[in-house]
């Protein structure tokens, strides 16, 4: 298999664990060194603190994934997975069409490093916004 194709493989079984959730599955497809850092500048050290902050965040979250973008840069692959998050609100208002966009560098088929955008901030501050 293409070093790509694996990469992809390595990102879309991580985000397959971390949706269970599963942080002990999703924590092998992660180097010990793993730099997370999600919106507002959260660093993370590591899958379970990916899943204690969502717990807090959402009563249960998802993603519709839309597509795997990636390139070779030399001695890693970066890829790109977009689409959108649905799920419930800690209130249980529910909601979907909520964009994301994560990257991720993948070196010797570990996840070394995770950065996450998505629209959940703004949607929990005008919750109007989430439904046009």
């Amino acid at each position: 298999m293409k070093q790509e194709n694996s990469a992809v493989e390595i990102v879309s079984n991580f985000l397959a664990a971390s949706m269970a959730p599963d942080p002990v599955k999703a924590a092998t497809f992660m180097a010990a060194d793993v730099v997370i850092t999600f919106t507002g500048k959260r660093v993370m050290p590591d899958a379970h603190h990916i899943t204690a902050f969502n717990k807090d965040r959402y009563a249960w979250v998802k993603k519709s994934i839309g597509q795997y973008d990636w390139m070779d840069k030399g001695d890693h692959t970066v890829v790109y997975s977009n689409g959108t998050l649905y799920g419930e609100w800690p209130d249980g208002r529910v909601f979907a069409g909520n964009r994301y966009l994560d990257r991720y560098e993948v070196r010797d088929g570990k996840i070394t490093r995770m950065d996450v955008w998505n629209d959940s901030a703004e949607w929990i501050l005008v919750p109007e916004i989430s439904q046009g």
